[in-house]
């Protein structure tokens, strides 16, 4: 059985055998603490989730911040989740970035997603926190 991530967030929960996981090798270069402090990672709460048309990799989140203005974040993890599994959860964000435009939309952030390899296979997992976690909070 594959880990949970392929095809979206499974009911089920499945063992991992370790021995078949991959990761990155961590970044040699070390990051100052002024440097890493500039950058502004918040919970947000998911509102909607819809796929992008036209598009094989993104969905486009409409989130709670917590700052009272709706943000729009487009994300490349389509082939990993079915939107409709995802509205209602706490997620994590970069919310500094500047904006991109992607498929003619603009993001406003990044969702923070951990990323490996199982059995030759990549595999992703959105970073989702403890829904009493309220939209805003900021994380140190």
């Amino acid at each position: 059985m594959k880990p949970e991530g392929k095809g979206g967030a499974k009911k089920e929960r499945v063992e991992i055998d370790f021995s078949k996981v991959k990761v990155e090798p961590l970044f040699e270069e070390e990051v100052d603490f002024d440097t890493f402090s500039k950058s502004d990672f918040r919970a947000v709460k998911i509102k909607s989730c819809e796929e992008v048309k036209k598009s094989d990799k993104l969905l486009k989140f409409v989130l709670n911040d917590g700052s009272g203005e709706d943000r729009v974040i487009l994300s490349g993890i389509k082939k990993y989740y079915d939107p409709s599994e995802l509205v209602g959860k706490t997620a994590i964000a970069i919310v500094n970035l500047p904006p991109r435009k992607m498929m003619g939309e603009y993001s406003n952030g990044m969702l923070i997603s951990a990323v490996n390899e199982y059995d030759g296979e990549e595999m992703l997992n959105l970073l989702l926190v403890d829904d009493r976690i309220p939209a805003g909070a900021k994380l140190y």
